[in-house]
């Protein structure tokens, strides 16, 4: 590694670009038997959100051009370590740029919409650092935008947009908050802005709605991550065994991604679960870091997805480290997986989200109460909401550049009772939405603890039942499906049935989701 400091150089070592044979044919990819994602795919998104804008704007009199600001580059607090750059969600969805440091700009006033983007200028001493510098010809070879300039040029083209107008076009900026994280997106700024007239509340909400309807070669993307994360699940559930750690199967996961399907990035922080730790949702991350010996007995929850130019999977797959179900592995897996069909059958467009997570709910509550877990009145017990007992998470959430992708409370109010305010939606299905189906069921002593000593839900519980799963973890089951017009298409391709997940955990053969 290079040591004299230079590390602007290195973060221009982000921003090069392959050589201009690999891009200029209009397609991203990562070579060999990887999937070509064709850059017309972000033109389709932009003239998406044209249409849009322009329907939004009707009657303002003004020249509209949406800027955005890309992503930059990160260092590792105060070090010079650059960490491995992925695109801001937004700008990456208008123009598939896979460097840090640009800008892009959306004349939405024209039709079709006219595309720019602002690129950084290096000395020709980068090229010690990051290779051959390209020239904005190159750059727009690639992306197959409209204009290309440099950052500096910005005012002057934005300026020139308007045409023998006198007056300056409007930015439409990126402000508005994230209805899942809460946080804010970041306006973009360049010097000079202040001179235009600019409009903060408009793109967001415009924007969030394009990107929760996918298109078809959206929709094909996702289906290769989901491809190559499906086959990925099934490598590491073929070498699961007692004795392994779950980071090992954490790094199996992620180097049949990269290997097999180019996949360098994770959509997120993989979850590998076993024993008591399956039952932490949200298990892998720094402080509890997938290092548990895998024991023989335990079930093991693994939720891990890849991401292929920014458009993931998300894939949760649960199993007996030692390959086989025991009866009350069999009782809680084939609850949850129950649930996931009841779901599947019913998912269609015009249906409530929130619908469907009440039906997960109860179809897991019924399975408990023939297990012997449960007594009483299915419909007391939902009443009651006994569901996020066992179920303290949403039923899923929309899919796409984001695991968590936006959208999901566009106008709409959040619900308020336990388990179902954790869903990230409860819009209506609409043909094209890309949605998490994750029904799951676990034993968390901090919710048990209690429940059983209130009077109101304890009266549903079966104590001494209960207290055999103290420890048991947690079953979680989820797949990756496109709403279409008549039902849903299942992007996800891991054994589930009982008997299949014993096959392949034997060794059996299993279909490559990639063929």
């Amino acid at each position: 590694m290079a040591t004299n400091g230079e590390h602007k150089a290195r973060e221009a070592t982000s921003s090069s670009l392959a050589d201009s044979s690999d891009w200029s044919d209009g397609f991203l990819w990562r070579g060999k038997r990887t999937l070509k994602v064709p850059v017309s795919l972000f033109n389709e998104n932009r003239q998406k959100l044209a249409g849009r804008m322009r329907a939004r704007l009707e009657g303002w009199n003004v020249h509209a051009i949406v800027l955005l600001q890309g992503g930059e580059s990160q260092f590792r607090h105060c070090t010079d370590h650059e960490e491995l750059f992925r695109q801001e969600s937004y700008f990456s969805y208008l123009f598939g740029v896979i460097e840090p440091g640009f800008y892009g700009a959306l004349d939405v006033s024209v039709q079709p919409a006219r595309s720019f983007l602002f690129v950084p200028r290096f000395p020709d001493s980068y090229a010690v650092w990051m290779g051959p510098l390209h020239t904005t010809q190159q750059i727009k070879d690639k992306y197959r935008v409209d204009e290309v300039h440099y950052i500096e040029e910005m005012p002057a083209v934005l300026k020139a947009a308007a045409g023998t107008s006198s007056d300056l076009p409007t930015l439409f900026l990126l402000r508005g908050v994230n209805t899942d994280s809460g946080n804010s997106c970041k306006p973009a700024h360049f010097d000079g802005i202040d001179a235009f007239p600019q409009d903060l509340a408009v793109l967001q909400p415009e924007l969030s709605e394009c990107r929760v309807v996918k298109s078809q070669e959206e929709i094909r993307v996702m289906r290769y991550a989901a491809a190559v994360s499906s086959d990925a699940h099934v490598e590491v559930m073929r070498r699961v065994r007692p004795g392994l750690m779950e980071y090992e199967m954490e790094a199996d996961f992620l180097h049949h991604a990269a290997a097999r399907g180019g996949c360098r990035i994770a959509a997120y922080t993989c979850i590998c679960g076993t024993g008591a730790n399956s039952s932490i949702l949200h298990y892998g991350h720094a402080a509890a870091p997938n290092d548990r010996e895998c024991k023989d007995g335990d079930m093991a929850l693994l939720d891990m997805g890849a991401e292929y130019f920014t458009y993931g999977a998300d894939i949760t797959c649960s199993f007996p480290v030692n390959g086989k179900f025991t009866p009350d592995q069999r009782l809680v897996y084939e609850a949850v997986l129950a649930a996931q069909r009841a779901v599947f059958s019913a998912m269609k467009p015009g249906v409530n989200w929130l619908a469907m997570h009440r039906l997960a709910e109860r179809t897991i509550l019924e399975h408990l109460r023939e297990g012997g877990l449960l007594q009483g009145s299915i419909d007391d017990m939902m009443g009651n909401h006994l569901g996020a007992l066992f179920m303290p998470h949403g039923l899923g959430h929309f899919l796409g550049i984001d695991t968590h992708d936006v959208g999901g409370y566009n106008n709409a109010e959040r619900v308020t009772e336990p388990g179902a305010k954790s869903l990230r939606t409860t819009r209506d299905l609409q043909p094209g939405m890309v949605i998490t189906v994750e029904p799951g069921c676990y034993f968390i002593d901090s919710l048990l603890d209690p429940a059983l000593s209130d009077p109101v839900v304890a009266r549903f519980l079966v104590p001494e039942r209960i207290a055999q799963f103290r420890g048991f973890g947690g079953v979680r089951l989820e797949d990756d499906v496109v709403v279409t017009t008549e039902g849903i298409d299942n992007l996800t391709r891991c054994p589930r049935d009982v008997a299949d997940v014993e096959a392949v955990m034997a060794g059996k053969p299993w279909p490559s989701a990639l063929n």
